[in-house]
């Protein structure tokens, strides 16, 4: 608990122990040590245990200073502002999804790139072909034969033919993935209730519940849209405020997955009857499409903390014709 966090003196001698007079002693030293003592120090209800963000402790302490004493001190002063934001602990999971969300992206970009070098070199060979993944396939499957097409080289066709057969492995190991994050969407009750929403599917879903379990580390929603850098970044100077782009702070994934999310249930949202819908047919008569894509993305944040604190699953009401 906060409060029974140990002050660090700065005079170097010994401070105390974590969790009462049992747990380990809490030495003065960097950072990195203090945190690895809280986490040896923790019981089974992890109330003893604070997390705090880096940025907050460097922030804490001026670049002056290199006494590691006081540099120790820093953690257990910062957790005892009431300001100070607290990291929600996350289950093992949670943890292993994150995982798995990880290594399924980079089998994505590693697709992507392996699609971009196949459409270059048939470009140098003057082959264009239309932008799309599909386009390619129905491409590469439709080439004719040797005889036929002298534009490739031997040596050419079979190394695009090698290459034809790592995307294919490339998209049965994503399908995996994707067959695994279903598995997982149907088990877990707070990724079906997510799964409600319009634009957050199973990748939303299970990468949600992976990062931010059951929104409690939120206040509000604005709090989690904040943290997922779906606001207007402030300019201030001369003392007008001026809101320009939105922040893109926080986890990259996660906005890119929500804002994909917003684009593809756009069209859907915009023409139902619904107050969202009336909403967006507003906004899109005032701001770029792509605007109105990030706007509905903020908006899906603050749904999806309501739909997890509330418990329950996403209902539009239709609006009462008048």
């Amino acid at each position: 608990r906060v409060d029974q966090l140990p002050k660090l003196a700065p005079t170097g001698s010994a401070c105390g122990r974590v969790g009462g007079p049992d747990g380990p002693e809490l030495a003065p030293g960097c950072i990195d040590a203090f945190a690895e003592q809280l986490v040896a120090g923790a019981d089974d209800d992890g109330d003893v245990l604070v997390i705090l963000g880096t940025t907050l402790i460097v922030w804490a302490v001026t670049a002056s200073v290199t006494s590691a004493s006081i540099w120790a001190s820093v953690p257990a002063e910062a957790a005892t502002r009431p300001t100070m934001r607290f990291v929600e602990l996350k289950s093992e999971e949670q943890l292993d999804m994150q995982t798995l969300h990880r290594v399924r992206d980079r089998l994505v970009g590693e697709r992507t790139a392996l699609i971009n070098q196949l459409r270059a070199i048939l470009l140098e060979r003057g082959c264009a072909v239309p932008q799309g993944r599909r386009k390619l396939e129905q491409h590469l499957a439709a080439m004719p034969d040797p005889d036929n097409d002298t534009s490739l080289s031997p040596r050419v066709r079979r190394l695009i033919n090698d290459m034809r057969a790592e995307w294919l492995e490339l998209d049965q190991r994503i399908a995996t993935f994707d067959n695994e994050f279903a598995a997982r969407a149907r088990s877990d009750a707070d990724a079906r209730r997510l799964a409600t929403i319009p634009g957050i599917g199973v990748l939303n879903a299970t990468a949600l519940v992976a990062a931010i379990g059951n929104g409690e580390t939120f206040a509000r929603g604005r709090d989690l849209a904040a943290w997922l850098g779906l606001v207007p970044r402030q300019v201030t100077t001369g003392g007008k405020p001026r809101l320009v782009g939105i922040t893109k702070r926080g986890n990259k994934y996660l906005r890119k997955l929500i804002i994909h999310g917003a684009r593809s249930a756009l069209p859907a949202l915009a023409s139902g009857p619904t107050p969202l819908g009336e909403w967006l047919r507003a906004l899109m008569k005032r701001v770029h499409k792509n605007v109105a894509v990030v706007a509905l993305a903020n908006k899906l944040a603050r749904i999806t903390w309501a739909v997890l604190r509330r418990g329950e699953e996403f209902a539009a009401t239709a609006r009462a014709a008048t």
